[in-house]
């Protein structure tokens, strides 16, 4: 089929001259489907508009005219009711072999092989679908998807003023108390009303009178839209330096990305608004989102269609979103997705919690909500179909759900929980100057695990002794290029000074897998297993000048000071031995130049790959510590993926299996007298922790707001007791330690609650 770039401004100088005609909403339709399929010479064209909550063939080129206003599908049923209940686009050169195909007889589609359709959007909704079919299996063009779209979205204005389409969905949404499940990204619990980030911006006009004038709108949108950025990056509260820096350097770069307006302006040359060309642009990025694997990549995106979003706003001269409307009461935030901008314009003071239909862990917005400790729950597909704008909500982001319009005994009990989460958060904070030290005697280290440069600050608040683990990959995360030696520089000095007298161990970067970099070419892409793969030290050592730039800014950071370094993923103990040449290579030369090196170097490693649990024998003299991962361990014992949401609780820390790997480890590191310590999840859970205790584990690093709950179970428990009472149970044949430890517990008065 030979397509012609201009197909899109044909089709959209014809559909000018039919919209302002006379002619009835039907008969409009109906020469739609045929000036469609003679410019696109496409067999089949049809038009299915969304009626009584089903998807009905309102007008068809090519199928049967007999099956019009009687072939009708349901939401997700078929081709058609799959891009309607996804609203996104099908591309197929051989549609009967999709797994959602669906036969109908009576439109007598039998002999076409290719299909392709894509949503017809009103308020952010699909109320139909626009398709073409032809008898040649073949995928169809760019160029034809995108004319596709742009029609789709003059139909949208067409139906919409005809009444040929459903009501708002407010009217017909259940009003009873639902429960949507989603991905903790940020841990905590809110209660509030529902906000709607973006009040819907309905295009009215779609196709433009005047290009030239449209142009000028577009330009003098994308001067404002730069000039609101370059104010929001200028805050104080960034300060000069750190994580929210980097973010907004990326952010900033697509702000001023050339391609982008580019490609507005060729959608305005096509026939279309400034508002229906940004619009049209953003429906193409939000499809190319969903077909990119790369989760960094795919984070890059979500801050375009952040600022697609405040330039459409502002170009359509609908400025409000909620957060310039203000917050007059406690509030969750309800979007599809959030630029860190965005998130950072709304009062905190009100802002309890934020519910996001997309979002992912190494999104630049999860990354400043954790700083802000706002609890975020993501990956909740088509939430903002079943909330109504000031619907209660409870967010309970630790059991991975949100309650929408909950019983007022629902919130009575919820408040109740908030209540007393407030009172045992004071009775934890009034700890804080309280050592750790159990009831014989025995000193606990409690350490935070940090990752932020505001992190850095829990040590002081939550009194704990040190920082067990420093995640240094976020600097890399949020940065649009590698980060410059004198940036790392500035950044670990900046955290050693925080840090004060209390000791910080430095996880070198820890990337690849689902934590890819777009500015190193990994060599284990396209993995099946991200988790076992290309990654971490494995990564590092491959890309030399990535760990030597790491090592020199480490060692310039802390001169006269204790530098503690530890490496990840460490499988055997030669890995080992390379990466901390790559440290003592750069220590050579730091002295060669007279610059003053740290006072003393301590190396460890991560213990998170089974394997070298079976080589501490040779690994053990070579180190000063061994840090425990038992996230990534927990998963590698068991070859279950804790992504998994059918294995992510499957597994439990307190399995026989784990327990005694973990105290075989921990006595072998005690007789070679190396310090060992427990650094992750299991760690800030208590009767988790108790067990530990048990095994001769003494440092435990974990999450700040543990810190409080660990050290109140410390000082509660009698270490030789519960080691006397480990012992016997690893012995015992029973599949988990849970019951007997709880019971003990109760029965030995140790502070669980």
């Amino acid at each position: 089929m030979n397509i012609v770039s201009q197909s899109s401004r044909t089709i959209l100088t014809n559909l000018h001259d039919l919209m302002a005609s006379k002619r009835g909403a039907q008969t409009k339709l109906n020469m739609i489907v045929d000036i469609i399929g003679e410019t696109l010479q496409s067999e089949v064209c049809s038009i299915y508009l969304r009626r009584e909550g089903m998807l009905e063939l309102f007008a068809t080129r090519g199928l049967n005219q007999e099956a019009v206003h009687v072939t009708r599908l349901a939401l997700g049923e078929g081709l058609v009711g799959s891009i309607a209940k996804d609203v996104e686009t099908l591309n197929l050169d051989e549609a009967a072999t999709h797994p959602r195909f669906a036969y109908k007889p009576e439109t007598g589609e039998e002999k076409f092989h290719s299909f392709a359709g894509v949503p017809i959007i009103r308020a952010e909704r699909a109320v139909g679908v626009l398709s073409v079919q032809h008898a040649e299996p073949r995928k169809y063009e760019d160029v034809e998807i995108e004319t596709l779209q742009t029609v789709a979205m003059v139909m949208s204005e067409l139906i919409a003023g005809a009444g040929l389409i459903d009501g708002s969905d407010d009217a017909q949404m259940d009003q009873s108390t639902a429960v949507a499940n989603g991905l903790p990204l940020v841990k905590g619990v809110a209660l509030g009303k529902a906000i709607f980030h973006e009040p819907n911006i309905r295009i009215e006009h779609v196709l433009a009178e005047d290009v030239e004038v449209e142009r000028q709108r577009v330009y003098t949108a994308f001067t404002k839209m730069r000039d609101q950025i370059e104010q929001l990056a200028n805050q104080a509260e960034f300060g000069n330096a750190g994580e929210h820096v980097e973010i907004f350097a990326a952010y900033k770069m697509f702000a001023y990305d050339e391609g982008w307006s580019r490609r507005i302006n060729k959608a305005i040359d096509s026939g279309l608004t400034a508002e229906a060309a940004i619009e049209h642009v953003q429906q193409r990025t939000r499809m190319r989102m969903r077909q990119i694997d790369d989760p960094l990549l795919a984070e890059r995106m979500h801050d375009l269609e952040d600022l697609s979003n405040r330039l459409l706003r502002i170009v359509s001269g609908q400025m409000s979103t909620a957060a310039q409307l203000g917050l007059n009461e406690d509030s969750i935030l309800v979007a599809r997705n959030l630029g860190p901008a965005e998130l950072l314009e709304y009062d905190r003071r009100r802002l309890r919690g934020v519910i996001l239909e997309e979002g992912s862990l190494t999104a630049h917005v999860t990354i400043v909500a954790r700083a802000m400790g706002i609890p975020v729950l993501g990956r909740i597909g088509s939430i903002r179909g079943q909330i109504r704008e000031n619907d209660m909500l409870l967010l309970n982001v630790d059991q991975k759900n949100v309650i929408i319009r909950p019983s007022g005994a629902a919130i009575e009990a919820f408040q109740h929980e908030l209540d007393l989460k407030k009172e045992q958060k004071a009775k934890f904070a009034s700890m804080r100057n309280i050592e750790p030290i159990s009831i014989d005697g025995t000193r606990i280290n409690l350490m935070i695990n940090a990752g932020l440069r505001d992190d850095v600050s829990s040590i002081t608040t939550t009194g704990a002794d040190g920082i067990g683990l420093f995640r240094t990959e976020f600097q890399f995360l949020v940065s649009a290029t590698l980060p410059r030696r004198e940036q790392q520089i500035r950044f670990y000095r900046d955290v050693l000074d925080v840090a004060g007298n209390k000791p910080v161990i430095f996880r070198t970067i820890d990337v690849g897998g689902d934590k890819a970099l777009p500015y190193l070419q990994n060599r284990g892409q396209d993995e099946e297993n991200p988790a076992m793969g290309w990654r971490a030290v494995r990564l590092a050592l491959d890309h030399g000048g990535l760990m030597k730039a790491q090592a020199q800014s480490l060692l310039e950071a802390s001169p006269g000071k204790l530098l503690q370094v530890m490496f990840p993923m460490i499988a055997e103990p030669w890995e080992f031995d390379e990466a901390k040449q790559v440290f003592d290579d750069q220590l050579a030369l730091l002295k060669k130049r007279g610059k003053q090196p740290p006072s003393k170097i301590r190396y460890g490693v991560m213990l998170e790959v089974p394997a070298l649990a079976d080589m501490l024998d040779i690994l053990l003299p070579k180190v000063d510590f061994i840090s425990i991962g038992t996230n990534d361990l927990t998963q590698f014992l068991f070859a279950a993926d804790r992504a998994h949401p059918r294995l992510a609780e499957r597994y439990d820390w307190l399995s026989l299996a784990i327990m005694r790997f973990l105290n075989r480890v921990v006595k072998e590191c005690i007789a070679h007298d190396v310090d060992v310590s427990i650094c992750g999840e299991m760690g800030g859970r208590r009767l988790e922790a108790l067990a530990l205790l048990g095994i001769g584990v003494r440092k435990l690093s974990i999450t700040p707001a543990a810190i409080g709950s660990i050290k109140s179970l410390v000082i509660s428990t009698d270490i030789p007791k519960i080691e006397a009472k480990m012992q016997e149970l690893l012995k015992s044949p029973c599949p988990n330690l849970r019951p007997e430890l709880e019971k003990w517990a109760e029965e030995h008065g140790v502070d669980l609650d």
